[in-house]
């Protein structure tokens, strides 16, 4: 296994054998997305996130890039990229580390301890301190909209235009309730 290849190969079939929802981008092994169900007993508990994955062609000498698809109120992930401010992705990452680490292990922790004096999100770092109630409602708030089970299967853009759609058929029903009247 010192071919950095092999090495892709081995920690992405450990990651679908570790029962993770695994779906890859054009086939290949170094982009592909993630299932992630937010850790028990945390504000997150019950949301389900769609991570990108991306692989380096030096992983795993060089950690891999993770970002949140959909939206996540959290101070260490950018809410608008999804990016992820981690420690032990950006700057300490290790060989001996593997995808299973990344999803079993460091995400998880990052959703039970996040760490407002090194934010990615302004607004959910400054709402954690300075009132903790309003930011927990806010992580719930987030999860209820972008992070039920059912959303993370369509990709963001078909999302957007499912909402549309809702819209339509809302307007749609009101057509159809006045017809009987006519």
């Amino acid at each position: 296994m010192s071919s950095p290849s092999k090495r892709r190969e081995m920690d992405m079939m450990k990651l679908m054998m570790s029962d993770y929802k695994v779906e890859t981008i054009n086939d290949g092994m170094q982009e592909f997305f993630v299932d992630f169900h937010g850790p028990k007993e945390s504000l997150y508990q019950g949301g389900v996130w769609r991570i990108r994955v991306e692989l380096p062609d030096a992983y795993p000498y060089k950690s891999p890039s993770i970002g949140f698809v959909n939206k996540i109120f959290h101070p260490n992930v950018d809410e608008m990229s999804g990016s992820v401010c981690l420690d032990v992705i950006n700057q300490k990452w290790s060989p001996m580390f593997d995808l299973v680490n990344v999803f079993e292990v460091f995400l998880p922790q990052l959703l039970l301890y996040p760490n407002p004096s090194d934010p990615l999100n302004g607004e959910a770092a400054s709402l954690m301190m300075r009132d903790r109630p309003a930011y927990e409602q806010k992580v719930k708030e987030y999860c209820e909209k972008y992070a039920k089970p059912e959303d993370i299967s369509a990709p963001a853009e078909e999302k957007s235009s499912d909402e549309e759609l809702s819209e339509d058929e809302y307007s749609d029903d009101d057509e159809v309730h006045g017809k009987p009247d006519l």
